[in-house]
């Protein structure tokens, strides 16, 4: 553990930060005491992973990578870097204390930005260009180099099961924004959070329950998609035909 807040504190120091070493441990005492109970069942779990657990991990960081990439990347990266979970060796990079600083300053952005209605909108419109790639790469990750055709193979899993969730995500939000008030915001935003979360531990703990959770949620996912597309195109037709309609009433010269 000392290793860690070393590299932490080297790294800070180097790009001109120079925290007190003895506030930056205590800073982490109360997380670590929290998370020791959890983090023990994680890496009992995963101490052996097995082909099916590995690819339970790449469709979870995949799917959850769809609506919550950040967390992701700083979650899965923060129980590498305190030994809680071995992870493979194409993920080693999520451990750095660069990439650590990183994903947990952009995790702080967008926790706010998704729960504030239209700035949502935005945020997902600005990252939907990272999220499917991201989730096709991080998947690839669990099977790193060594083995080219399974990380082609969750790559290409990966990748659909983040657009997949992106897909469900961006058609939500563009008819929860319909309402004035903020809360369903709120409360979509922390179910995401909360599936994000859960998704990872479930398949690191329990990768058959994970898979049966899995396909429910993408069936869903696509019913749900097809159907609020559906309603969102009706919507516009309509809102063009009452633009059309008024335009045409505006273009009328009044009778002599």
């Amino acid at each position: 553990m000392n290793s860690i807040w070393e590299s932490t504190l080297q790294w800070l120091h180097s790009i001109g930060l120079h925290p007190d070493r003895d506030a930056v441990e205590r800073a982490g005492t109360a997380v670590l005491d929290s998370a020791s109970e959890v983090a023990n069942t994680v890496g009992q779990a995963t101490s052996g992973m097995d082909m099916a657990s590995l690819l339970a991990l790449a469709a979870a960081l995949g799917w959850a990578s769809g609506f919550r990439l950040y967390i992701v990347v700083f979650l899965v990266g923060l129980l590498g870097a305190f030994g809680w979970v071995p992870l493979p060796g194409g993920l080693h990079v999520l451990e750095h204390p660069a990439m650590l600083f990183a994903s947990g300053g952009l995790l702080f952005v967008e926790f706010f930005a998704d729960k504030i209605p239209g700035v949502d909108s935005l945020w997902d419109l600005l990252q939907s260009v990272l999220r499917v790639p991201a989730g096709a790469a991080l998947a690839a990750g669990v099977f790193g180099a060594d083995n080219a055709t399974m990380a082609m193979v969750a790559a290409v899993m990966g990748g659909g099961l983040a657009a997949t969730s992106q897909a469900a995500k961006t058609t939500t939000r563009a008819l929860i924004n319909t309402s004035p008030e903020p809360f369903s915001n709120v409360g979509a935003s922390l179910a995401e959070d909360t599936a994000a979360v859960g998704a990872i531990w479930l398949a690191l703990t329990n990768p058959a329950v994970f898979a049966v959770v899995l396909v429910i949620a993408v069936i869903a996912m696509w019913v749900v998609t097809w159907m609020l597309w559906r309603f969102l195109k009706a919507a516009l037709r309509k809102l063009k035909g009452w633009m059309g309609a008024s335009d045409s009433t505006a273009l009328q010269l009044p009778k002599t």
